[in-house]
């Protein structure tokens, strides 16, 4: 099984707000082409047949809750990058980036309408 995941569908109170937010971050966690889809953002990853996919539809009832989805980083200097990343976007509630517990180091931040996220990366010994 060498895919874990297909896509990801999330949701956000106004797509109009949600976009400059998720143009800006998704293409630097790697989802770098952008498809149109009516009435979606979406961007998928390169370099498979059917790349995996991050997509952002509006439902204006959405209240965001305590999930999170977190992206796996290579290097410390990947997950500083992305916190910055995130920051310039408009992320809100960033915690860190720093270390949480031996070999784990993290940035947690929420978009503009609460929806939270992580960027990590462990250390393997």
């Amino acid at each position: 099984m060498p895919r874990l995941y297909d896509h990801i569908d999330l949701r956000v109170p106004s797509l109009k707000e949600a976009t400059p937010f998720y143009e800006t971050l998704l293409p630097a966690l790697g989802f770098t082409r952008q498809v149109d889809v009516e009435d979606w953002l979406q961007y998928e990853s390169i370099g498979e047949p059917a790349g995996a996919f991050f997509g952002v539809t509006e439902s204006e009832a959405h209240v965001a809750n305590e999930n999170r989805i977190a992206f796996w980083a290579e290097s410390i200097g990947v997950v500083e990058r992305l916190a910055e990343v995130a920051v310039r976007a408009g992320a809100r509630n960033v915690e860190g980036p720093m270390t949480y517990e031996a070999g784990y180091y993290a940035v947690f931040f929420e978009d503009p309408f609460g929806n939270r996220f992580e960027v990590c990366h462990r250390i393997v010994a």
